[in-house]
């Protein structure tokens, strides 16, 4: 999708996004919304496309690194709480709690014991969030194996963007079936009628963002919400020039305009 047309179709969605925004502060609504798929699916992106234009306030992104020690030794679900959206919030997840159904499983960083006990509890866990009226949407940005070599490879060559490889890609590389074995099960264990999985085709990432962000407009109640009207006065004295003056005058810059 070119650029042009993305961003021609992204800004009335941006709106849309705002008063969705309006709304859960003047409601007290709590939106939660887990991203998870593949690396390189365009995670970081679609965050960065739905919480723009939102007061950073008001619209929080949780992205946690690897547990700690003390983490290690917790209730699994316990460091992902104290981020868990209050009312007016929304909190935007790259990647979650499924963390352990994923990478952990794949990579062998919990045992089949722990990943069997993820399953179980991760329903009974999201039911007590929907059940508080906590709104949970959980997607799955999907690519496949080739489009995801060609990001990789990008990455890879740009040195602006080779932050976002980590050691953990390069061994992953190789276990792309593991994780789509392991997505699967995941996804029979804890698709529910309560917190259903959305799988979002990336192969084409700024179409991706619009199918992701329509369909999360679109499984809200109506969010139109007055806006409040806003006094705003005259200046009671003439606008200054400048806004202060120093003593020993610093370098200014004018932008070229070429």
């Amino acid at each position: 999708m070119k650029r042009k047309d993305y961003e021609k179709a992204l800004e009335p969605l941006e709106h849309e996004l705002v008063a969705m925004a309006h709304w859960a502060k003047a409601k007290g609504e709590r939106i939660c919304v887990i991203f998870e798929g593949r690396d390189t699916a365009g995670k970081g992106g679609t965050i960065k496309a739905i919480s723009q234009r939102i007061n950073p306030r008001q619209c929080r992104v949780v992205a946690l690194p690897k547990p700690t020690e003390t983490e290690r030794t917790q209730w699994y679900f316990q460091r992902y709480v104290p981020h868990l959206p209050a009312a007016g919030e929304i909190v935007l997840f790259d990647r979650s709690w499924y963390n352990r159904a994923g990478v952990e499983k794949v990579m062998g960083f919990a045992t089949d014991d722990q990943v069997t006990a993820f399953l179980h509890d991760a329903p009974r866990f999201e039911r007590m969030l929907t059940d508080d009226g906590i709104r949970l949407f959980k997607y799955w940005l999907s690519c496949d194996q080739e489009h995801q070599e060609e990001r990789f490879a990008e990455r890879l060559e740009d040195p602006l963007k080779r932050w976002k490889l980590s050691p953990i890609d390069i061994k992953a590389r190789t276990r792309f079936a593991d994780y789509s074995a392991a997505r699967e099960a995941m996804f029979a264990a804890t698709h529910t009628e309560y917190a259903p999985w959305t799988v979002v085709d990336y192969n084409d990432q700024k179409q991706g963002r619009l199918t992701l962000i329509r369909n999360l407009l679109d499984r809200l109640p109506d969010t139109a919400v007055p806006q409040e009207e806003i006094d705003w006065p005259e200046l009671d004295h003439e606008p200054l020039d400048e806004e202060f003056r120093l003593i020993q005058p610093i370098p200014h810059y004018e932008a070229d305009d070429g």
